[in-house]
């Protein structure tokens, strides 16, 4: 089955809140994402530098690993995972913290799907 990869770059809404992001988003967000059909792993990264003096940018970066048949198959499921307020024991939690900050604490720099070509172990996997 094909490996796709959902990116998200987003940060906080504002300095003052960060730790409505940290708790929604990284604290809730990502495992309520994680555990829909077909997700393998889900992880989230805080910018620690940039890279050759390019411009960045996110500070934050999501990544979800998704086996599915097609990016079409994955989208789907994601979308009615995430409609369904059932769908795991901590939905609702994560639902009354949106509802808590009244709107989703972060803004959202782009985000998209990509297919796995090739994939490499590095030295320091063994």
């Amino acid at each position: 089955m094909p490996r796709f990869v959902l990116i998200g770059l987003c940060e906080p809404l504002s300095d003052e809140s960060q730790a409505a992001f940290d708790e929604w988003f990284i604290d809730q967000h990502i495992e309520d994402t994680t555990k829909c059909p077909n997700f393998v792993r889900g992880s989230v990264y805080k910018l620690a530098g940039p890279h050759l003096n390019l411009e960045t940018k996110s500070g934050y970066l999501s990544l979800y690993e998704v086996d599915a048949p097609g990016v079409e198959e994955a989208e789907r499921v994601l979308n009615e995972w995430q409609a369904d307020p059932d769908a795991w024991e901590g939905r609702r939690r994560h639902m009354a913290t949106m509802e808590k900050f009244g709107s989703i604490p972060m803004n959202i720099n782009g985000s998209g799907w990509y297919e796995e070509l090739k994939s490499f172990t590095g030295p320091a996997a063994e």
